[in-house]
């Protein structure tokens, strides 16, 4: 599988048969900078009101990791309070619009993935993966939190499964361990694998009515409609952390 080696990351939809596969990939292990959050928020919007569309697959390039989160490059670049609210609100645009997106989002993690990665999983409406989709969510080691993505975490895992990955935020789990805590809906073998039960599943969800489909999805994320004005606030409190000496000091050895 070929990897993209644009700077700034790659997003690509096709869609077929009623159902939108959406694609993103960056060359430091599917990571995203800012400008490919705000794409990836604009495709999901736009995916939302386009009547061809029944079903979307969300999906990343390569073979190795699912997502490694926002751009650590972009991170160590924050140097006051309203670029670092700018930065962790880039998640928090994506998973309201996956949110409020009313198709169904069928999540395929073929790969590992950390912090804002766990995040989109947690907001898939239905994640498959397979047994190398180990998770993480390592930002107390770098002086800051899973603020942002916690409410989706925590909505799809409970909040002990959240805890348990944010305070041993040093420890990989593993695939099974995160489909046991409701992360996965099933974990496979190999890609081939996975993508075969994906395309099955996809297909007959493109054949249900969309109505249906729609009302469901409204019922699912009951209970969220706060979210917007939460997941700001949320963007705020890292924000201000990634400012502190305690944080500066955990970033300096990542520094070039």
């Amino acid at each position: 599988m070929l990897t993209t080696n644009r700077p700034d990351g790659s997003l690509y939809t096709a869609i077929q048969n009623h159902i939108a596969t959406v694609e993103f990939g960056h060359p430091a292990s599917n990571s995203f900078p800012s400008v490919l959050l705000e794409r990836l928020t604009d495709e999901l919007t736009a995916l939302g009101s386009n009547d061809d569309v029944h079903v979307i697959v969300l999906k990343s390039e390569g073979e190795k990791a699912f997502c490694a989160g926002a751009s650590f490059n972009e991170l160590l670049e924050v140097s006051n309070y309203e670029e670092g609210g700018k930065f962790f609100s880039g998640f928090a645009n994506v998973i309201n619009a996956m949110r409020k997106c009313p198709k169904l989002i069928v999540g395929r993690i073929h790969g590992k993935a950390v912090g804002g990665g766990v995040g989109l999983a947690a907001a898939c409406d239905y994640a498959m993966a397979t047994e190398y989709s180990a998770v993480k969510l390592s930002e107390f080691t770098i002086g800051i939190g899973p603020f942002v993505i916690a409410p989706a975490v925590a909505r799809k895992m409970g909040t002990a499964a959240l805890a348990e990955m944010t305070i041993a935020g040093d420890e990989w789990k593993n695939a099974y361990w995160a489909k046991e805590k409701g992360l996965y809906a099933k974990v496979f073998e190999n890609t081939k694998d996975l993508d075969k039960e994906i395309d099955i599943l996809t297909t007959k969800l493109a054949g249900y009515n969309p109505e249906a489909l729609y009302a469901m999805k409204k019922v699912l994320w009951e209970g969220t409609e706060n979210w917007d004005t939460l997941l700001e606030e949320r963007a705020a409190i890292s924000g201000k952390l990634v400012l502190s000496d305690a944080t500066k000091k955990a970033l300096e050895p990542y520094r070039k």
